[in-house]
């Protein structure tokens, strides 16, 4: 009977964690690319105006994560506010030709190296899923000031404790696409999930609908962009699908061991 129960309850774990694992799987390749209308989508929402400098919606878990983060730091005396959040493919695609028509005397490649340094093409941008912030400020001249360098080093030491890493940090260790931006930080819990569903999902055919599109794959999007974060996250984001993996392994083998 004992072992009837142990079995149960097993199962119950697992298929909590199958549930996880099916949530992520059957994100749908339109949110990933940040086709959708994130202010009525439950997948997000919007952030009190006490934690941000503008209209911004964040994943709910994301935000909870932010609101910790942010009265850790208040209490260390600093004032982290988040000056962008989810932004859909429109509103990428707005941002991006505004930049492509401010260069109308070079030829498309050297615009795009141009635009690449700090923004996103439409579709390929980690802020259509609500995982990514820009905190403060997303000049770099801003953090060279005294309150600036306060800040970053604040998060450099602290922003993993809530499960945030800055994805664009320095490229002297080979770290491929854009510059480094130590205002952009990822809620990486999450975010290894979307980039995964993204790498399976998104194609260079789904990245299309705006000017220099066409030469997306020539520029390796994804594979030197979307995938271009920092060494130190990717390890931590690793470790919560290899944790989730054992997990299930480990509960496999032992339902096999009561079964037998």
């Amino acid at each position: 009977m004992k072992s009837w129960l142990l079995i149960y309850l097993l199962l119950l774990i697992n298929m909590n964690l199958f549930g996880q694992s099916l949530f992520f799987k059957n994100i749908d390749k339109e949110f990933l690319t940040g086709k959708i209308n994130y202010c009525e989508d439950a997948r997000f929402m919007r952030v009190g105006k006490e934690h941000s400098l503008r209209q911004v919606y964040l994943n709910p878990t994301v935000y909870e994560a932010f609101i910790k983060m942010a009265d850790a730091a208040k209490f260390d005396g600093l004032d982290l506010r988040i000056v962008s959040g989810a932004r859909s493919f429109e509103e990428q695609k707005i941002i991006w030709e505004k930049k492509w028509q401010s260069l109308p005397d070079t030829v498309p490649q050297d615009r795009i190296k141009r635009i690449l340094e700090f923004s996103s093409m439409p579709a390929t941008s980690r802020h259509h899923w609500g995982t990514d912030i820009d905190i403060n400020s997303v000049e770099s001249s801003y953090f060279t000031s005294e309150k600036g360098i306060a800040e970053y080093q604040w998060l450099i030491n602290n922003a993993g404790k809530f499960g945030f890493y800055q994805v664009y940090n320095n490229q002297a260790s080979g770290r491929t696409g854009y510059s480094e931006e130590k205002w952009h930080w990822s809620y990486m819990p999450l975010a290894n999930f979307f980039l995964r569903a993204y790498n399976e999902q998104v194609t260079y055919a789904d990245i299309l609908g705006f000017e220099g599109a066409d030469l997306a794959e020539e520029f390796s999007l994804i594979a030197s962009y979307v995938n271009g974060i920092s060494t130190v996250a990717i390890p931590r984001a690793v470790a919560v699908v290899t944790a989730q993996r054992l997990t299930i392994d480990q509960l496999r083998e032992k339902r096999k061991i009561f079964v037998n």
